[in-house]
């Protein structure tokens, strides 16, 4: 058989492949596609009298705009941009110092330290909240003896029950569950950096401080970038730990509602709320619209200025 015979014969159809991403891919689809796109349907629509009409954008209007809905949706979506700065300017922070004192061959028992301090993230919110209310109690718990015990007594407070600091109180445990994620992913690109280029640095003179700045700042900042993508998806689907703490109402007076809680009770209702599944998609369409934006802005005025080194 001649070579332009064999050109014109036509290839076999990849049935491996269909067999091997086949089920993953049905599974994606009807559990994250399917959901994703009944829902961008469903916020056009309206229910009235057990029957739906389209209504278009009417319920975003309305989510915005009326006063029966706006102040909700403007105080969740204030509260969960502040419960993203904190994790932003206090957990990811916090990871990248003690991946970088965990990487140091210098320090002993570092497997248990790091043991140690990724193990909250592997427990259930249900127990972190429920821990940390009784550790936080002004009746029954421990902080207050615990702060008068090192002359700092004064300033106990009922942090939980404050609408001034119950968010960022929230927000910090939260970060104690959650640090060992970025820590965990920032020491994974330590170990990974050459040792050639780090000796090379210290041969040329170079302290700790500057071999940190210089060398290996540069080479984590791309899993910095990745970390930072992962808080913001993260914190805006955040809605356990506000739950198992304060409730669907979010307490106090909605001060740690956030755009979880919010959907929850237009969803589902909640005491005298009539739940809405209108609405409730309305508000699910928004969070989705607005993680989106952000990760598309995030990529492109910060990750693509990122410069990627290959070690």
């Amino acid at each position: 058989m001649n070579p332009s015979n064999q050109h014109d014969e036509k290839k076999p159809f990849p049935w491996h492949l269909v067999f091997f991403l086949g089920p993953g891919l049905l599974i994606y689809v009807i559990f994250s596609v399917y959901p994703l796109l009944d829902t961008l349907v469903l916020s056009l629509y309206n229910e009235q009298q057990g029957q739906s009409h389209f209504v278009g954008l009417q319920n975003f209007i309305t989510l915005i705009t009326d006063d029966a809905w706006s102040h909700a949706f403007w105080n969740a979506l204030s509260n969960n941009f502040t419960f993203f700065a904190i994790h932003m300017l206090v957990q990811n922070p916090i990871g990248l110092i003690l991946a970088v004192l965990l990487s140091s061959p210098k320090l002993r028992l570092s497997g248990t330290y790091r043991t140690l301090i990724f193990m909250p993230t592997m427990l259930s919110v249900v127990i972190i909240g429920f821990v940390w209310q009784l550790l936080l109690s002004p009746i029954w718990g421990i902080s207050e003896n615990f702060l008068y015990s090192i002359g700092l007594g004064e300033y106990f407070d009922a942090w939980l029950g404050k609408e001034s600091s119950a968010l960022i109180t929230l927000a910090f445990i939260s970060v104690w569950q959650f640090v060992g994620i970025p820590m965990m992913l920032i020491y994974a690109t330590l170990l990974n950096i050459p040792d050639d280029i780090v000796d090379a640095s210290v041969v040329d003179g170079a302290n700790s401080f500057q071999t940190f700045w210089h060398i290996k700042l540069p080479l984590i900042l791309p899993t910095i970038a990745m970390v930072s993508i992962l808080t913001f998806v993260a914190n805006f689907n955040a809605f356990e730990l506000i739950y198992a703490v304060k409730g669907a109402l979010a307490g106090p007076n909605f001060s740690t509602d956030l755009m979880g809680t919010f959907f929850y009770r237009t969803f589902f209702g909640f005491q005298l709320q009539q739940g809405s599944a209108s609405m409730g998609a309305a508000v699910a369409t928004l969070m989705f619209l607005i993680i989106l934006v952000g990760v598309m802005l995030f990529l492109f005025f910060i990750q693509r200025r990122i410069q990627r080194f290959q070690f």
